[in-house]
């Protein structure tokens, strides 16, 4: 009875987990990127926010605690639903936020002078999580479907959701890597190229970007498509450059905030 029990309850984990957005990989990845390209200066003021842990440390915080009754207020903080006949700037605004004024918002947090060391460490909790989720494709995805979560799909026979494929499905299919692999392996890009990913940034231009790769999976996705190997290797270059932008934007933006000597590429709120 015992293992019964817990294989029931192993199901049930995977199951709950398998909603959270990029999964624990991709938020750790971003957040690893991020940690490679931070100046000395930013680096050791976020080890004082974070009391010396890191921030792959707390890349998926901010999951767990939108489920609880202190942090719920932040539950709507993990996407900007759009609709198929809205365009991006129709998008009626919740009353709770969305992902693009919720980075914004805690940016003004940090870069207050009159914030708190907690103030400020809650902000970096959430930033660092939300980096990463405006890189994923459904958290730009319809309110009609949930982000993609009541859009069913088949994954190699068996029954799922477009959210889901995309939170981990995909990204594990596609490389088996742990987080400093994914890193290794994508971060490698030129320094031109990394400007080019940088230029002139901000969360509602990041947001709209990820935005038409979304309107592009729907199309390439209809509710019961069969995915299977040729969906992932047309789809893995994607992911590749979505953890890079999500990471080098990271720390583009830490460093705009944190080390003044910085020349940021980032279109910051003030």
């Amino acid at each position: 009875m015992r293992q019964k029990n817990f294989f029931i309850s192993a199901i049930f984990f995977l199951g709950a987990t398998s909603a959270y957005p990029w999964g624990q990989k991709g938020h750790d990845t971003v957040a690893f990127i991020a940690e490679n390209h931070l100046t000395q200066s930013t680096r050791e003021q976020i080890d004082s926010l974070l009391d010396g842990r890191s921030m792959v440390y707390y890349a998926n915080w901010l999951d767990q605690a939108s489920h609880t009754p202190e942090y719920a207020y932040s539950k709507t903080w993990h996407y900007k639903n759009i609709d198929s006949d809205q365009s991006f700037e129709e998008a009626p605004l919740l009353e709770t936020g969305d992902i693009v004024r919720a980075i914004n918002e805690q940016t003004l947090v940090l870069t207050d002078t009159t914030s708190t060391k907690a103030e400020k460490q809650l902000a970096l909790k959430i930033i660092v999580h939300l980096l990463g989720d405006i890189h994923q494709p459904m958290h730009l995805g319809h309110a009609s479907d949930l982000g993609g979560n009541r859009w069913t799909v088949k994954y190699f026979g068996r029954d799922n959701n477009l959210h889901s494929v995309w939170d981990s499905s995909l990204p594990e299919s596609a490389h088996k890597w742990s987080y400093t692999e994914w890193q290794q392996q994508v971060d490698r890009v030129s320094k031109d190229d990394e400007a080019k990913i940088l230029d002139k940034g901000n969360a509602e231009s990041w947001a709209k970007e990820t935005y038409e790769i979304c309107k592009n999976v729907y199309q390439t996705t209809p509710e019961g498509y069969k995915i299977s190997y040729d969906y992932i290797a047309e789809w893995t270059p994607v992911i590749e450059q979505q953890f890079l932008r999500g990471g080098l934007r990271l720390a583009d933006l830490l460093n705009s905030i944190f080390d003044d000597s910085y020349e940021s590429k980032n279109t910051i709120v003030r």
